[in-house]
C-alpha cells in the first residue's frame, strides 16, 4: 500500500550539557542517526561542544533555556523575575507558574532570549539553523509571543512546534508525564498564531513526547510517526521532526547548566535513546515506512508555490477541530 513521503529531521537535544552528552550525540551523528542538533548555550560544555559541531559540520540550532541553570543575559547581573534567590532559572514547573501567576516580566524573557542568540553567534559565528525551547519553554503562552519576535528580529525562520498527536492514548507514559506532555501539545496549538504572525517555520507533524527516554524504541517511534500521518492524502510529501536526548550518562559534578546534572541526565534512559537510534531495527523500520531522514536545511530549499510547514500544519489542525 502506498504510503505518504516523509523527509524527517532528527533533532538531539541539550547539546552541550556534558562530555558524555556531547560524545553520544557526536556518535550519533556520524552514524546517520541524528541530522540536526540543539545547543545549550548556558551549558557546561558549550565550547567545546560548539567547537565539535565546526568540526563536524553538524547542522545547528540554539535550545533556548529559560528554566534550568544560570542566565548569560543581564538577569545573572541581578535581581529577576527569571531567577531563585539563589540566582537560578525556576525550574521546568516553577518557570511555568511564576508565568501563570504573571510573576515573570517579558522583557527580562527578551533580553535572555537575545543573549543566548547573541552568544550562539560567538560561539559558532553565524545564525542558528533553528531555535527550539528546553523543556518546551518557547511555546508557554505569552513566551511563545516573545520568542517569536526575537527569532523575527534574528532572521531565524525555523523552530519546533511540539504539538502531537494521541498523547492522550500513551497508556505507556507515566500519569505525571502524559500531563505534562498533553500540557505542551496544548501550549503548542495556542503558540501556533503568534509563530505563523512573526514568519517562523516548523515541520508538519512532530514526535517525541510519546517516545522520551525509556519510552523510546522503533516500534514506538513508527507508531507517532504512523498516529501523525493519519489522513494525510497517499503519495504527498511532508515533513517531520523527531525529539531525541541521546548520550551517554552524565557523571557528577560534570556538566548541566550551572547547578550540575540532573537525574534524568545521569540515568540510563539517555544511553537507551542513543541504542535505539543507531541500531538497525530503527532505520530498517522507518526505511519500510518510506521515511528519509534529513537536516533542516534541506527542508528550507523549498520550490516557489510550495507549501510551506507552518501552513501545512495550520491546515492540519483546521481539518482536526471538531
Amino acid at each position: 500500500m502506498a504510503r505518504p513521503r516523509v523527509r524527517l529531521v532528527v533533532t538531539a537535544d541539550d547539546f552541550g550539557y556534558c562530555p558524555r552528552r556531547d560524545e553520544g550525540i557526536v556518535e550519533a551523528f556520524l552514524a546517520g542517526a541524528v541530522t540536526s542538533v540543539s545547543l545549550l548555550v548556558n551549558g557546561a560544555t558549550a565550547e567545546s561542544a560548539a567547537e565539535l559541531a565546526r568540526r563536524h559540520q553538524i547542522p545547528t540550532g540554539l535550545h533556548a533555556n529559560l528554566s534550568e541553570g544560570r542566565p548569560i543575559g543581564p538577569a545573572c547581573h541581578g535581581v529577576s523575575s527569571l531567577l531563585s534567590p539563589e540566582g537560578f532559572f525556576l525550574g521546568k514547573m516553577g518557570f511555568r507558574e511564576a508565568v501563570a501567576a504573571e510573576d515573570v516580566s517579558f522583557s527580562e524573557v527578551r533580553e535572555e532570549l537575545e543573549a543566548q542568540l547573541s552568544r550562539f553567534q560567538e560561539l559558532l559565528g553565524r545564525n542558528p539553523t533553528h531555535v527550539d525551547g528546553h523543556q518546551h519553554v518557547h511555546v508557554i503562552p505569552g513566551v511563545c509571543q516573545v520568542f517569536a519576535e526575537a527569532l523575527q528580529a534574528y532572521r531565524v525562520r525555523f523552530t519546533r512546534l511540539p504539538l502531537e498527536r494521541g498523547l492522550g492514548d500513551c497508556t505507556w507514559l507515566e500519569a505525571p508525564a502524559r500531563a505534562f506532555a498533553c500540557s505542551v501539545e496544548r501550549d503548542a496549538r495556542a503558540a501556533v498564531g503568534p509563530f505563523s504572525r512573526s514568519g517562523l517555520r516548523w515541520t508538519d507533524a512532530f514526535v517525541g513526547l510519546s517516545t522520551c527516554g525509556r519510552h523510546m524504541s522503533a516500534q514506538r517511534v513508527s507508531g507517532a510517526l504512523a498516529r501523525a500521518l493519519e489522513g494525510t492524502p497517499t503519495g504527498h510529501s511532508l515533513t517531520a521532526e523527531l525529539m531525541a536526548h541521546p548520550g551517554y550518562p552524565s557523571v557528577p559534578p560534570a556538566g548541566g547548566c550551572g547547578e550540575g546534572p540532573d537525574a534524568f541526565s545521569c540515568s540510563w534512559e539517555r544511553l537507551h535513546e542513543l541504542r535505539v537510534l543507531t541500531e538497525p531495527t530503527l532505520k530498517a523500520q522507518l526505511a519500510q515506512d518510506g521515511v528519509q531522514l534529513c537536516a533542516l536545511h534541506d527542508l528550507d530549499s523549498k520550490r516557489p508555490g510550495e507549501v510551506v510547514p507552518s501552513e501545512a500544519t495550520l491546515e492540519t489542525l483546521e481539518s482536526s477541530q471538531p
